[in-house]
């Protein structure tokens, strides 16, 4: 059986990720996502609205157009997880395809949200809900299917699909950490993927995620991460005036914790912000979180200024505010919040607490320093980098190939620059770049089988 990658997006930066296998007639798509920062540099832009050329032209979502150069049928688009670096082109992108999209129950959605939020196109494809660990025939052949695997990342509910074929298995290993000791959710199927590598066909090719492949050591357990917060929530218990927190608004279990921790000092948590109301409110509908108790959560801006309003009135110490705007977006809660655009007045000696890294990419990195400088304008104290990676390490990569033992690998999710450690890695284990490490550009097509 033929089998062929497409690398179609995120094989150039961190961002926009999508990927294609063909294997015989049928294929598969992993990923449709966009990359924020090439919108955000623009002023004013309402992606809702924008044609698909337009963005590719911009570099925001992938162009892919060298589809049609694979010779079969789409069968399924499939989205690992819910962030917008993995979802949000499907909008602009699955109508061109007859086929489903199938993914873990809170990720499809997400996904119903962005194609309801969508301004140009009708999308209609149909939405399947496939949980982690089952599987799901492809194609007509009888040869093919794929697999979810549960995994853990900053999100809930992420998977790495697994597709069966004769010629052996494709791993798709976007995105993950391996954590044995998440706070929501089931641990990372290690066995499973231990069981998929030692099997007959063994793995012909894995993609992995390189975000953090340059940085020593293993990523911490989500849990140490509570710990974090913990401890520097408690350090703040003496504390009567403001304290502010911020974490990705998709990231539940931390969102999670926040409301935990406000709770054990004796504040009331509220959540203010469009996606932080979005994400939190869809998990809680969907059962994967229950906040216990009355969690304000407010999304519009009329419901945020009330809320702060009451926050001033009854007092800023009697809250914890858990908003949104840890990479400084402009329009976020907490960088109108610095910029003294909402009724919550920022006093000398308030805490603002980063539950959140800065993703590294000029844009972000700048407009966090906006922020972060506004803030401290208004003589908030910050606690920065609250947090643990979503992303493997150096140590969870070794772990992976030991699992595993692809005979292939297709490094991604990263600059050609920020691939280069991965490369290192796997030469390490034995592999050869141009021989089994294959390091691609975005449109670039790969024959695994002839």
């Amino acid at each position: 059986m033929e089998i062929e990658i497409a690398t179609l997006g995120g094989y150039e930066e961190v961002g926009r990720q999508m990927t294609a296998v063909r294997a015989g007639d049928d294929i598969v798509i992993f990923d449709m996502g966009l990359n924020l920062s090439k919108v955000l540099i623009h002023d004013n832009v309402e992606t809702e609205s924008m044609h698909s050329l337009d963005l590719i032209d911009m570099g925001a979502i992938p162009d892919d157009r060298v589809m049609s150069e694979l010779e079969g049928d789409v069968q399924a688009i499939v989205p690992t997880h819910g962030h917008l670096d993995h979802i949000a082109g499907i909008p602009k992108l699955a109508h061109r395809y007859d086929a489903p999209i199938v993914s873990a129950p809170y990720t499809i959605e997400l996904v119903r949200q962005q194609i309801e939020d969508e301004g140009k196109f009708q999308v209609d494809n149909d939405l399947v809900k496939m949980k982690p660990g089952a599987s799901m025939a492809i194609g007509d052949s009888e040869q093919v299917e794929m697999e979810f695997v549960n995994v853990t990342h900053s999100i809930i509910d992420a998977i790495n699909p697994v597709l069966h074929t004769p010629e052996g298995a494709i791993v798709y290993g976007l995105d993950k950490r391996l954590d044995h000791d998440p706070v929501i959710g089931d641990p990372i199927d290690m066995e499973r993927f231990r069981e998929i590598g030692r099997q007959d066909e063994g793995v012909l090719a894995y993609v992995e995620d390189c975000t953090n492949a340059g940085r020593k050591g293993r990523t911490p357990s989500e849990s140490y991460a509570k710990k974090h917060v913990e401890d520097t929530f408690k350090s703040m218990e003496d504390y009567t005036g403001g304290i502010v927190a911020t974490t990705f608004s998709s990231h539940i279990a931390r969102v999670k914790t926040l409301v935990e921790y406000a709770r054990e000092i004796g504040r009331q948590p509220v959540l203010l912000g469009r996606s932080m109301e979005k994400y939190s409110g869809t998990a809680e509908r969907l059962d994967f979180v229950d906040f216990q108790g009355d969690v304000g959560m407010y999304g519009h801006r009329k419901s945020v200024d009330r809320a702060f309003k009451r926050i001033m009135k009854e007092g800023k110490g009697n809250f914890l505010p858990i908003v949104t705007g840890h990479q400084g977006e402009p329009r976020a809660m907490l960088t109108r919040m610095g910029r003294g655009e909402t009724p919550y007045e920022i006093d000398d000696g308030d805490k603002v607490v980063f539950s959140a890294s800065v993703i590294p990419e000029p844009t972000n990195e700048g407009q966090r320093y906006q922020s972060e400088q506004l803030l401290r304008m208004q003589g908030a104290r910050l606690y920065d980098d609250i947090h643990v990676s979503g992303h493997l390490r150096e140590e969870g990569h070794y772990e992976m190939l030991d699992a595993l033992q692809p005979q292939h690998l297709i490094p991604g999710h990263q600059t050609l620059k920020g691939r280069s450690p991965y490369v290192d890695l796997a030469k390490s284990q034995g592999y050869k770049l141009g021989r089994d490490v294959h390091v691609t550009q975005n449109g670039s097509v790969i024959q695994l089988v002839e």
